[in-house]
């Protein structure tokens, strides 16, 4: 098993060295992981990764190796004890999912701020644990917060994913994964659509022949060899990329990785971003690290000037309140709503588009993303490649 991980790592991308999979055997062999499945992960990882893009992969093939290993030890016994069964399978057997007509009872609370005084009373009062109800912070209800129900509008607390992505806000910390920047393309069309985003110019070192301006001073110095060089030519468009992370984005990631891809190939002058739902007063570069190593929005605004493109990358679907509420967002509490940030940034580069993985048909299903067309002025175009034609075509008018 280990040597087919070893090997499947090699597979997938992730330039392993037989030394350190040797150093990961022989640290197993000493004992500086015990027989849990958490800290081989962690122990794997530190030998055989070392370049943080390649983490993701690392995750995929480690989760394809070793999948279910942690329960082998119950693979042909007659009846596992209760005091035996996992906790997340006890968990699931408290997850409620109704149907559409019970669903349609089910009638939220009335707004941002009913929704808000409402959680603060209930954490007040609430002095116990409760399932299967309509009112208090529980599970398996239809009350507006707790997990593994169902409301139209709620908080969600104490639950790992999301389940009907209804939630407005989201009181647990979430951890958010890195695009890969390495994804072997689907189709050259990608990159063949954001060629049209260029603008060549010389600058930097004489680095290259320049075949006719040698011929010509060769030929004015008598036949004597007179060598001249000129500066590599290079796309001189600067780009600042804007990328939604986690949630809803997580059924594109493969698009998005591959556009990623492709961008970081195209253009020279290249700076990405992460941020999730709508950009407020913070965005970060790494995922694993956005709740301690983040970037001032303001910093950017001071930092790339003013004739850099802005694309933004997401599917714009989220709460209504995050774009217009202070306070709005799913994760934190914002000082100002999204939509203050939005114009800030458009107001500094004039030249923006909003790329949108969802199908064009089903935007006008959503009050944010309706929204977000009328701040980006109507410049959202579908990630699609007609789409990036056009969105590439705006960014050069």
């Amino acid at each position: 098993m280990f040597t087919r991980f070893f090997f499947d790592l090699r597979k997938a991308g992730v330039p392993a060295s037989l030394t350190e999979y040797l150093t990961l055997m022989e640290a197993m062999k000493r004992g500086v992981a015990s027989f849990r499945v958490e800290e081989f992960y962690y122990l794997s990882r530190a030998c055989l990764v070392k370049d943080e893009r390649n983490l993701d992969r690392f995750d995929r093939v480690f989760g394809a190796t070793f999948h279910g290993l942690a329960d082998a030890a119950a693979d042909g016994a007659d009846a596992v004890p209760v005091a035996d069964i996992p906790e997340d399978w006890l968990r699931k057997l408290a997850e409620r999912f109704l149907t559409d007509e019970e669903k349609a009872q089910v009638q939220a609370l009335g707004g941002w701020d009913t929704l808000m005084e409402t959680l603060a009373q209930r954490l007040a009062e609430q002095k116990e644990r409760h399932q299967g109800g309509s009112k208090w912070i529980g599970t398996a209800g239809t009350s507006p917060f707790g997990a593994y129900g169902y409301n139209p509008e709620g908080v969600r607390i104490g639950q790992r994913d999301s389940r009907h992505r209804r939630a407005v806000k989201v009181w647990d910390k979430r951890a958010f994964k890195n695009l890969d920047d390495g994804v072997e393309i689907g189709t050259r069309n990608i990159k063949v659509a954001l060629r049209r985003l260029r603008k060549f110019a010389r600058t930097g070192a004489a680095s290259e022949l320049d075949l006719p301006g040698t011929i010509r001073a060769t030929a004015a110095n008598a036949g004597w060899l007179d060598l001249k060089m000129v500066a590599e030519r290079h796309n001189s468009v600067k780009v600042l990329l804007f990328l939604d992370i986690g949630g809803s984005m997580d059924d594109h990631i493969r698009l998005v990785e591959e556009l990623f891809s492709a961008a970081r190939g195209e253009f020279k002058h290249l700076e990405h971003f992460y941020f999730h739902n709508c950009v407020y007063e913070g965005v970060w570069r790494d995922n694993a690290r956005r709740h301690v190593e983040r970037t001032p929005t303001f910093d950017v605004l001071h930092t790339y000037p003013a004739d850099y493109k802005l694309v933004f990358v997401g599917d714009a679907a989220m709460s209504p309140y995050e774009l217009v509420y202070p306070g709005g967002s799913v994760e934190h509490w914002n000082e100002e709503a999204g939509q203050v940030w939005m114009q800030r940034l458009l107001s500094v580069y004039s030249k923006a588009v909003w790329l949108n993985p969802t199908p064009r048909h089903y935007w006008d299903y959503s009050e944010s993303t309706r929204i977000l067309q009328r701040l980006m002025n109507n410049r959202m175009f579908p990630l699609t490649l007609e789409g990036l034609d056009g969105a590439m075509r705006e960014l050069l008018r």
